[in-house]
């Protein structure tokens, strides 16, 4: 068992788990970039651009300023785009594109939290549509994203209904810790970005996974338990050892879409390859 989990059978507590770069290896919306070029909904020049975005992402992640500015470009980008559509390449993907890439030493937590009687919560600024159908892959009983107004005709409009970042992680936490019951003093976070620094503070047991700079300060300064993922096995190889079943995600907020998300990274590479 990693050190740090121990067993509460009362009251509840919850293990909430930010996604990229610390439950899976790479940027959940990134990594569907070919899949979304290949149903329509980015052209080549944008698909060979997302490419250069996740290493941008991979080398270093995107600071607060950089996330605003993606913010608020896709979510005019993505006006007019079909959510059908975008679950379903997702889900016809999903497999083999996230499965590959999630960390052993992050479904070896959710094990051990499941086991303690935890739930286990994903916490992503990413879309619902990939969040979620991640989190039931994952076995998560909760979900936390972004999301975005759809309008009557099953399209996106444009508006940011719900941005799942920074301190709107923190009060989504304690609204669920309200909701359901939770110990947040008994309860876990793991992330590896400063940005979710108010999420990591709600909790009474945070900790820094894959940190960046800032983050790893942070953790050094307040003396968090600091945990390098390196090793991403497919869950089908895990099994049996992986045996919690999926189960339903419940959706405390939902997505920015996936594809729309990835919009937005492609317009940062692009920003600042031009820069460059």
């Amino acid at each position: 068992m990693l050190r740090g989990v121990e067993n509460h059978s009362l009251p509840r507590a919850a293990a909430f788990f930010d996604l990229d770069k610390t439950v899976i290896a790479k940027s959940s919306t990134l990594t569907f970039s070919k899949s979304f070029y290949q149903g329509g909904l980015i052209n080549r020049r944008a698909a060979l651009r997302t490419a250069y975005a996740q290493f941008v992402f991979l080398a270093g992640g995107l600071d607060h300023d950089q996330m605003e500015r993606m913010r608020e470009y896709l979510s005019a980008l993505c006006r007019g785009w079909n959510v059908q559509q975008v679950r379903e390449i997702v889900a016809e993907t999903l497999h083999d594109l996230i499965d590959p890439i999630i960390y052993d030493e992050a479904a070896s937590l959710i094990e051990q939290h499941h086991a303690a009687g935890r739930d286990v919560v994903i916490v992503s600024t990413s879309g619902a549509e990939v969040v979620e159908p991640v989190g039931e892959l994952l076995g998560a009983d909760r979900v936390v994203a972004t999301r975005m107004v759809v309008g009557e005709d099953g399209c996106f409009t444009g508006e940011v209904e719900y941005y799942a970042y920074g301190p709107t992680k923190a009060e989504a936490i304690r609204e669920l810790a309200v909701s359901e019951g939770y110990d947040l003093e008994r309860c876990y976070a793991y992330s590896d970005s400063a940005t979710d620094l108010p999420m990591l503070q709600t909790v009474g047991h945070p900790h820094a996974v894959n940190p960046d700079r800032a983050l790893r300060r942070e953790a050094a300064a307040q003396g968090w338990p600091v945990l390098e993922f390196r090793r991403p096995v497919p869950l089908k190889k895990r099994l049996p050892t992986f045996s919690v079943p999926p189960r339903p995600a419940l959706v405390a907020a939902a997505a920015v879409g996936a594809a729309a998300a990835t919009a937005g990274l492609v317009w940062y590479a692009s920003r600042r390859r031009s820069t460059a």
